[in-house]
């Protein structure tokens, strides 16, 4: 074989592999003819006319994700940067739009985005784009829809991914916020402190009140206990007046006797001579004596001026 025969014979078969190409899988690829376009290939391996054919471009028919970042204000005067992420792809049906009537379609999307948030932020306080981003990422998804369907793009999703208010206003949010968390945080120790003393003073209560009980039935238990020490004297020919005097007598000297026990008790004088006692019982009789006559002339006293009425 001849050194021209070689030639040609590779010459030929670079020119038929030149010929051979791959499209990937979820991509596209536009072949023109003499800068004409002659048809779109889809995933696999194609043919095309050495010299004659090209291949003009390849589409991605994968989603695409554009994220654009818009600085607006709102109704309130507070300005605010959102982060718009729109999620994008490529109609299969419409690859030769999106590859000849848009040059550059993020360019497109940016454009469209720009113009819907700056007309919906400005209608809006800034609480309410915090609430609200779904309605402004359904408005951007709407506007886009329409106007990219023309261009062979699909608009998947429209996401409002983040909203940045003014340092300053974010400041004064978070004062505000601890400022309100402050307050409840008040209010939940005012009501535990008042449940406190309400309970307090009810446990108080409630202690004066068994307190008192158990006086009285000290009281009650000592009464008796001196009325039946009264009867035994008396059953063995002691008459009242004396029992009386005794149970007293012993009483003063059980009360000398408990102070003296106690050693760290403070000075105190009370007479001491079996008289004391009988003076003390005479005492109590003419101070009971006396309380008795001044309640019942204060009873008639009360009877003569109900009857004074009546007259």
């Amino acid at each position: 074989m001849s050194i021209f025969s070689t030639v040609v014979t590779i010459f030929t078969i670079l020119l038929v592999l030149s010929g051979l190409f791959i499209v990937k899988q979820q991509s596209a690829a536009i072949v023109e003819r003499f800068g004409r376009f002659l048809v779109v290939r889809s995933p696999g391996l194609h043919i095309k006319i050495p010299v004659v054919d090209r291949i003009a471009g390849r589409l991605s028919l994968r989603i695409l994700q554009l994220d654009v970042i818009v600085e607006t204000k709102t109704k309130d005067d507070v300005f605010v940067k959102l982060k718009v992420s729109v999620q994008y792809k490529v109609i299969e049906d419409k690859v030769f739009d999106a590859f000849y009537k848009l040059d550059y379609p993020q360019d497109q999307i940016t454009s469209y985005v720009f113009d819907v948030v700056r007309a919906e932020v400005p209608k809006m306080i800034l609480d309410d784009v915090f609430e609200k981003k779904d309605e402004i990422a359904n408005a951007v998804k709407s506007e886009l829809n329409d106007a990219m369907s023309n261009y062979g793009y699909d608009i998947i999703k429209a996401l409002v991914t983040d909203i940045d208010p003014d340092a300053e206003v974010k400041t004064a949010m978070n004062k505000i916020n601890a400022a309100e968390r402050q307050k409840v945080a008040a209010q939940y120790e005012g009501d535990a402190a008042r449940i406190l003393i309400v309970e307090k003073a009810k446990a108080e209560a409630e202690s004066k009140r068994l307190q008192g009980q158990g006086i009285a039935d000290q009281r009650r238990e000592i009464a008796r206990g001196l009325e039946e020490s009264v009867d035994v004297l008396n059953n063995v020919g002691i008459n009242s007046q004396e029992a009386s005097a005794l149970i007293v007598v012993t009483q003063h000297y059980d009360t000398l006797q408990s102070i003296g026990e106690e050693t760290n008790s403070n000075l105190i004088l009370l007479p001491n001579s079996p008289q004391a006692g009988s003076d003390m019982l005479n005492n109590m009789v003419a101070s009971f004596t006396a309380s008795n006559q001044i309640g019942e002339a204060m009873k008639e006293q009360n009877n003569k001026l109900k009857s004074d009425k009546k007259k």
